[in-house]
């Protein structure tokens, strides 16, 4: 006969909590969510042709280090390129105005990221603000597809000969 005490019953409601909040922290981190905590920091956005397998919540780099995360993604009905807006953490904020955007993959089949290069414009970017220069994402699926199936005959230029190769040089015997 087991004894049932408020104890018990406490420890065992108080362990389920515990069970609880730590499988929500876990999901909450491996989903790269944010906690609405704190500031928000600021936006900045960047227009792409191709964003490649670019997501929401892909981290936007700085040298390597996280600097902030991809906010939303949008597409221009006018001129049909992608809107990408840049959530960046406010100890960032002061990004010069010439500051260049690309879309990276970490190794052969990682997660896209947008590195920033920031340039040398004293003047900032402001929250809103629009980076002009950027650099679209590489399909390598593309890229290979063009090396595989243009032949050696295919590459647009006819071959050059080296100067001297058509004729033998013949000097007058002596």
């Amino acid at each position: 006969m087991a004894i049932r005490g408020p104890r018990l019953e406490f420890s065992v409601g108080a362990f389920l909590l515990l069970s609880l909040a730590s499988l929500l922290v876990l999901a909450m981190a491996s989903t790269n969510q944010r906690w609405g905590f704190g500031s928000e920091g600021y936006e900045l956005k960047a227009r792409f042709t191709q964003i490649g397998q670019l997501r929401k919540q892909a981290p936007v780099k700085i040298g390597g280090v996280v600097v902030g995360q991809v906010g939303n993604i949008d597409l221009d009905p006018t001129r049909f390129d992608s809107i990408v807006t840049l959530k960046l953490d406010p100890k960032y904020k002061d990004l010069p105005a010439d500051t260049s955007a690309g879309i990276f993959t970490s190794g052969l089949l990682g997660e896209s990221y947008i590195g920033l290069q920031p340039g040398g414009d004293p003047d900032v970017l402001k929250s809103g603000d629009e980076i002009v220069f950027t650099q679209p994402a590489v399909d390598l699926i593309q890229m290979v597809g063009k090396y595989m199936f243009s032949g050696p005959g295919n590459t647009g230029a006819a071959p050059q000969e080296a100067p001297g190769a058509a004729a033998p040089a013949t000097e007058p015997q002596k």
